[in-house]
């Protein structure tokens, strides 16, 4: 996902070999080992090549490579290069938490995220896209054609979706409809079964519904045109619902629970958000969103919890410590 990303941006991509060790089975293992190798020898000639002047990692199994390359005498070019961590999510991962240790300095998205690091951190927020800075809620609700004079619930899983959360949503359709507009992001792995499953909406209900399998362009419209959101906790939600001071109903992945459960915990422990488990889904969220679309005022208070989190110069404030970490180099 993140070549297609990078691309679309305009900005030179290479790929690097990696794979990951934590929890991989024994026969996987030494396939896993073989492509870490290609990936510092393919590192290694990206660093001599680009030259660059600082290393900027954001977790996963692909920066091993690169970071040890980087750090070992014999791969390394001839002049140190400093290396800037951030930590989107405010626990870290593995990946990150090793590569911590290497790093000249580290951000993180909250002041919670502290306590994981015994280096001295940056709370710098998490950087958002500039375009989303963009929108507001009347211009969000013209692009999308929504109606101004009802409540949006925006229901969002990723750009391949949550399974759980579609599964949830699709019984409580007809009863929310009757009140609100819906904003559905399916995903693309469960686009045909929307498609398949809401066929039977018409008249009033069809024309409050919007389903798309991902928004790209349009996410800032969405985001800005609702009054409640439904979502997984990745370390986005960190940063685009506090920037439009949006309350949320957030599901933690399962299989990410813990680093989700951080995430959410936060926001829900400040006022901005309700947390529900996944295995409680089905039988609580139509209860849930329907409490909150029913008292404004609880969405007012969440609202201003949200938009109290945000930090919208984020982006800038990572760019400026690598500025000066990148002029910093001997």
């Amino acid at each position: 996902m993140e070549a297609d990303l990078v691309r679309r941006a305009g900005i030179p991509f290479q790929t690097i070999p990696a794979a990951g060790l934590h929890g991989v089975g024994l026969r996987a293992l030494p396939g896993n080992l073989a492509r870490l190798m290609r990936g510092v020898f393919a590192s290694r000639r990206i660093l001599r090549d680009f030259r660059p002047d600082v290393l900027f990692f954001t977790g996963g199994f692909v920066a091993g490579p690169l970071a040890f390359a980087a750090r070992t005498p014999l791969l390394a070019p001839s002049k140190r290069i400093p290396v800037l961590v951030y930590v989107p999510d405010i626990e870290p991962g593995i990946a990150l938490k090793s590569l911590a240790q290497l790093a000249d300095r580290i951000a993180v998205t909250t002041e919670e995220a502290q306590k994981y690091f015994r280096k001295q951190v940056v709370v710098t927020g998490y950087p958002v896209r500039a375009d989303l800075l963009q929108w507001t809620r009347a211009s969000g609700r013209k692009a999308l054609h929504l109606d101004d004079q009802l409540p949006v619930l925006m229901v969002f899983g990723g750009s391949k979706g949550a399974r759980s959360i579609n599964q949830a949503l699709l019984p409580q359709l007809p009863e929310l409809l009757k009140t609100a507009q819906v904003l559905h992001m399916t995903g693309h792995l469960d686009w045909d079964t929307v498609q398949r499953e809401t066929a039977g909406l018409a008249g009033e209900q069809r024309a409050r519904y919007r389903a798309y399998p991902y928004l790209h362009a349009e996410m800032g419209a969405a985001l800005a045109a609702a009054d409640l959101a439904i979502a997984r906790a990745g370390a986005s939600s960190l940063g685009e619902l506090p920037l439009y001071g949006l309350p949320a109903i957030l599901v933690p992945y399962p299989h990410a629970w813990r680093y989700q459960k951080i995430n959410a915990d936060y926001l829900a422990e400040r006022g901005a958000a309700i947390v529900l488990a996944d295995e409680v889904l089905r039988e609580e969220l139509g209860r849930t969103v329907k409490a909150l679309l029913d008292n404004p005022a609880k969405r007012q208070a969440m609202q201003t919890a949200m938009r109290a989190l945000a930090r919208p110069q984020a982006a800038a404030a990572i760019a400026d410590q690598l500025m000066e970490l990148g002029g910093q180099r001997q």
